[in-house]
């Protein structure tokens, strides 16, 4: 089954949302999500499917690994509320809801809520047990985490977004789910009322305060117009270099005079592959033209202990104070590892921009670009 990101267009109309009472009349929320074992999600959810009368949890066995904890099964989780959260860790939609995974996590654990990750990869290089830990410390993840590298357990619950949270009541029964980012408030709430369910209390009601800053930062979703775009031949969109792009083969390309909005293009000896752009020489180039706050690639080096040094520019000069967390205020970084870089976040007003990063070494594998 092909795993799906969120689409752009739906992720915004989620972030936007509805005011609670739109939704239920007023009527306490919580108890309305959960009132049934199996419901139908919100309107503003992008999935309409019901999820079978079967135990989803007994699929937790198809893990490859388990980090922060022994393998857990259904039997060890019965009498325990459970959220279980699908990610891969180069998403930035789950990245900037982890903040609240993490507060739950910490705020009701002592009164029987087990949060599990399932880790369930986008990219072949996701798969790497190495990268995982690594991103698993590196992002402060201290709750259990299954590495589900052949998508068992995404399937053993008809999955298909990054990220998706399972709520599952202390019977072992799925009783709310959420895809996407947002609704963070309502999601709580049901984690509340599944506790109390279960006979928890001595809990605060007040739901979480969350100071997401850099990657995890909420996105500006009132001046997002740039969807999320792949460099391999399989998903990307909007290639304007010269020519079509060429599979599989080394290529030299041309970047166009002019770019439109959410157009890119490659500039350079490249090979375009399925998920992936591989530069071959030295002094590549990517131009991209956008209309966001945050950019972001996701890339890594080609060879595993490589660096690979690069300059950022936006409109033709060093971005500044508009410089990611990965970059000077020159622009420039280093490609060390496979994993998300935030190049640009830029202060309002958000206009119509020129990206482009340019590869000093070969040997970058370039997969996604993202934004914020």
């Amino acid at each position: 089954m092909k795993a799906t990101k969120l689409l752009f267009a739906a992720a915004l109309a989620m972030a936007i949302g509805a005011p609670i009472a739109g939704f239920l009349g007023g009527t306490n929320m919580a108890q309305s999500i959960i009132s049934t074992p199996m419901r139908v999600p919100f309107l503003h959810e992008l999935s309409t499917y019901r999820l079978e009368e079967k135990s989803e949890l007994a699929s937790l066995e198809g893990a490859q690994e388990w980090i922060n904890s022994p393998p857990l099964t259904a039997s060890a989780l019965h009498g325990k509320v459970v959220l279980v959260d699908f990610w891969t860790y180069t998403c930035i939609n789950w990245l900037r809801t982890l903040p609240y995974v993490q507060a739950w996590d910490e705020k009701y654990r002592k009164h029987g809520l087990v949060v599990i990750g399932i880790h369930a990869p986008e990219f072949a290089f996701e798969k790497d047990l190495n990268n995982v830990h690594r991103a698993a410390k590196d992002l402060r993840i201290d709750y259990p985490v299954g590495v589900d590298n052949d998508h068992l357990i995404w399937r053993a619950f008809s999955n298909q977004y990054w990220p998706a949270l399972y709520f599952i009541d202390s019977q072992g029964r799925v009783r709310y789910h959420h895809f996407g980012e947002g609704s963070y408030q309502q999601s709580e709430m049901v984690i509340q009322e599944l506790l109390a369910e279960a006979g928890a209390g001595g809990f605060d009601r007040e739901p979480v305060s969350v100071d997401a800053r850099g990657i995890e930062a909420a996105a500006d979703w009132e001046s997002l117009n740039s969807p999320e775009n792949y460099s391999g031949y399989e998903r990307t969109q909007n290639f304007a270099s010269s020519g079509e792009l060429v599979l599989d083969e080394p290529h030299a390309y041309e970047l166009p005079a002019r770019l439109r909005l959410n157009e890119w293009g490659l500039s350079g000896d490249w090979t375009v592959r399925k998920e992936k752009a591989v530069l071959n020489k030295s002094d590549g180039r990517i131009v991209y033209h956008f209309h966001a706050r945050d950019l972001h690639l996701v890339m890594g080096p080609a060879s595993p202990g490589t660096s690979v040094r690069f300059r950022v520019l936006i409109d033709g000069q060093p971005p500044g104070s508009a410089h990611g967390i990965d970059v000077n205020e020159k622009g420039e970084g280093a490609v060390t590892e496979q994993r998300l870089y935030q190049l640009i976040r830029q202060s309002k007003p958000i206009v119509d921009r020129q990206f482009e990063i340019e590869f000093l070494d070969s040997g970058v594998e370039v997969f996604a670009f993202t934004f914020g």
